[in-house]
């Protein structure tokens, strides 16, 4: 079966309405698909290791709680059950059809389906938009035909759905084996990873609440699985791995509702696709499509895990632990090596070690010998046995300044390690605060644990797993509890702004940089002063009103990087320097084939050297605009300090953006220096993001450099670059 990486055709989105009846009503309409009473299997075979057959086999073997009717007109019975030629001919209510029959069939088949009533579809059938044009025509008949009759349809080109809900029991796919009914309501947009998630989640020993292959999503979407789980009782984790977002907006909309109540896990495919274009601003270069996605899922609560192993390890964590407290962490081992790993993870991941009091210190001594350490990682020393884990365990639990628990063992000879693992887990159950285990042991204990120790912690094969388990989930428990902040309301001249964008816009170009300026002006966006001039003469005018030392820029909408071309000539002090500059870049730009004289230069005054960043956007082709924030100037793209946020941003956003560089400390002030007055970067950033809310016209911005200074009024945009979408 192909993976379906391509997104949806528009017109099978199911539309967002806001209306609260219809909301109900999209809903209800996939109770068809994942709670149907009676199944029809039109394609169901006699042959063992068919598709057909498997599928009625695990409904059968899986005790679906309602009427199977297998449908293919050369059987008389398929599994001991009598077999229909068509779903015409069945003479009860059919609610859901799964259909695994040639693809050229499919079409009729579905049509068939319609008429008979029928309210779901599962379309297994590949051979759909994965294979081309043929294929994409064929599926959008099937999407015309739902539509027409008013079936919701899983597919096609998928692997099947699973609801464990006792009063349904519905395996409906061709997968291996039969997961345990728990807590991940799951959707895989490739079968073939479906299969593998779908197994290494029975070998973890965590079940499904309900499980979609939603393949090519013609009509269901990973969105409508997200609305559905919401309120589902038996789902308390969302997991996806997709390879694209649907349509963006109602994922945002959906996800920061509800990730506040139910982790939403993700694995998004499609890192490194060239739909990141090559941009030619700094802003376009630095936010590519799978950083837009990362600035998208951060703001919106969304996990998001980098390959299925890491998916698994946050599942096991999500869906055994509590969530922290806190991010204060202590490391209980019998060895200094794991001990030693897992510090250095949970720092590199921001994560605080807990400092063990002296209280607690004493308490553990008293546990322990003489050589053990007692300090944070608690190394218990290799003869520490079942009595000293349970006990130091507790001990840590107990203690104030311990929010999480990672307990490192690696079993010597005379330690069973069944035993050791039974008491972290009644000791963990006691405390009521998260414990990750990581156990370097035979393999044999990995098959043994889960089954024979099914409430034991989550097990980790080694310490940097469970110390990524462990900051995820205290980052997710901090998201709950932050304040997301508002939308503030920005005064600005957008009548002028829209003028000036009505008559010198043009599609796919950059602004002239007089025009970029004044735009920005609109918007009351500090920036140093300026003047646009002609000659040479009007040059010295410009200078001597604006007071020297002055810049030389040249103000064409051609030249992007001016100081690439020599376009930028700094700290012109008198007239004389000032008509030599003038004589001097007309040259150089015309030995280039660039004519300054159509354009003009600009005049501006020199600002006292500060510490410099940028702001930018850049429009994404998928997700819309995203802002950046960073340190700025001409190394902007070597030292590549920046911060990314889906646009729009809150007040709260915005000063997250500016927090959240490697480079902020340069700005609160290092050895002596002062801080720069951070409120008028956070206010330049909300203004930026009202200005694409307000005209929503742009491609790409840089304001490149923002010299900062301590002193709000000397804080001033030098350059800026604007370029209008196609």
């Amino acid at each position: 079966m192909a993976d379906a990486g391509a997104p949806a055709a528009a017109a099978a989105r199911p539309i967002d309405s806001t209306d609260p009846a219809a909301a109900a009503a999209r809903l209800a309409s996939l109770d068809a698909v994942f709670r149907p009473k009676s199944i029809a299997v039109i394609g169901a075979s006699k042959r063992p290791g068919a598709i057909g057959r498997e599928i009625v086999h695990n409904l059968i073997s899986g005790d679906f709680h309602g009427k199977l009717f297998p449908v293919n007109p050369n059987a008389d019975y398929i599994h001991s059950i009598k077999a229909y030629p068509s779903i015409l001919e069945i003479p009860d209510p059919v609610d859901l059809a799964i259909i695994v029959v040639p693809a050229a069939l499919v079409g009729r088949v579905v049509d068939e389906c319609g008429r008979k009533g029928v309210k779901g579809l599962v379309i297994i059938t590949a051979g759909f938009r994965e294979i081309g044009s043929e294929g994409a025509a064929r599926e959008a008949e099937l999407l015309a035909t739902c539509r027409k009759y008013g079936m919701r349809a899983v597919g096609p080109n998928c692997l099947g759905v699973f609801n464990a809900e006792p009063a349904v029991s519905l395996n409906a796919t061709f997968a291996p084996g039969v997961p345990l009914c728990g807590p991940v309501g799951f959707v895989s947009q490739s079968g073939a990873l479906g299969i593998a998630i779908w197994t290494e989640m029975q070998k973890r020993n965590v079940g499904f609440s309900q499980f979609v292959s939603i393949g090519n999503k013609i009509d269901i979407t990973g969105n409508d699985l997200i609305e559905y789980w919401e309120n589902d009782s038996l789902t308390k984790i969302i997991a996806l791995y997709i390879e694209d977002l649907g349509t963006p907006e109602r994922f945002t909309k959906l996800a920061r509702q509800i990730s506040r109540s139910k982790p939403i896990l993700m694995v998004k495919s499609g890192r490194t696709k060239a739909g990141a274009r090559a941009a030619s601003s700094h802003t376009g270069a630095l936010s590519g499509l799978d950083a837009a996605t990362d600035a998208l899922l951060r703001q919106v609560g969304v996990i998001r895990a980098r390959t299925i192993d890491e998916m698994m390890a946050l599942l096991l964590g999500f869906s055994r632990c509590p969530l922290p407290k806190g991010r204060r962490v202590a490391v209980l081992t019998n060895a200094g090596g794991p001990g030693i790993m897992a510090t250095d993870a949970l720092v590199g991941h921001g994560m605080e070690l807990a400092e063990i009091s002296a209280k607690t210190q004493k308490r553990l001594a008293s546990k322990l010998p003489a050589e053990a350490s007692v300090s944070n990682p608690i190394d218990m020393i290799a003869s520490a046995d079942t009595d000293s884990f349970r006990d130091c365990l507790e001990i840590l639990l107990k203690a104030d300044e311990v929010d999480i628990a990672i307990v490192a063992f690696v079993p010597p000879i005379m330690v069973d390690p069944m035993r050791v693992v039974r008491a972290v887990t009644e000791t963990m159950h006691h405390a009521g605060k998260p414990v990750y285990m990581v156990l370097m042991a035979e393999e044999q204990y990995y098959d043994r644990i889960p089954r024979e120790i099914p409430e034991c912690p989550p097990i980790y094969r080694y310490p940097e797993t469970a110390a990524l388990a462990a900051t995820e989930m205290a980052n997710h428990a901090a998201w709950i509890e932050r304040d997301g902040g508002s939308i503030p309301v920005i005064h600005a001249d957008r009548e002028e702004a829209q003028r000036l964008l009505n008559e010198t816009a043009v599609p796919g170009e950059y602004l002239d940089a007089v025009h970029a300026l004044r735009l920005l002006e609109t918007y009351g966006f500090p920036l140093a002063p300026w003047r646009w001039v002609g000659t040479a003469e009007e040059a010295v005018g410009a200078a001597d009103a604006l007071g020297y030392p002055v810049a030389l820029k040249v103000a064409g909408r051609k030249v992007v990087h001016k100081s690439d071309v020599g376009g930028v000539i700094l700290d012109i002090l008198n007239r004389l320097e000032m008509e030599g500059a003038v004589g001097s870049m007309t040259r150089s730009l015309r030995k280039l084939g660039h004519d300054p004289e159509e354009s003009g230069f600009l005049v501006q005054k020199m600002m006292t050297p500060g510490r410099e960043v940028i702001l930018g956007m850049n429009r994404d082709p998928v997700i819309g605009p995203v802002l950046l924030f960073g340190m700025g100037g001409k190394y902007v793209e070597v030292f590549r300090d920046v911060a990314l946020r889906v646009h729009p941003i809150t007040d709260v956003e915005a000063r997250e953006m500016v927090e959240s560089i490697r480079g902020y400390p340069l700005l609160e002030g290092v050895r002596g220096d002062a801080p720069v007055a951070l409120p008028v970067i956070h206010d330049a950033l909300l203004r930026l993001s009202a200005m694409i809310t307000d005209l929503d016209r742009f491609a790409e911005i840089d304001l490149n450099p923002f010299l900062m200074a301590p002193e709000a009024d000397a804080c001033r945009i030098v350059d800026a670059r604007i370029r209008i979408r196609e």
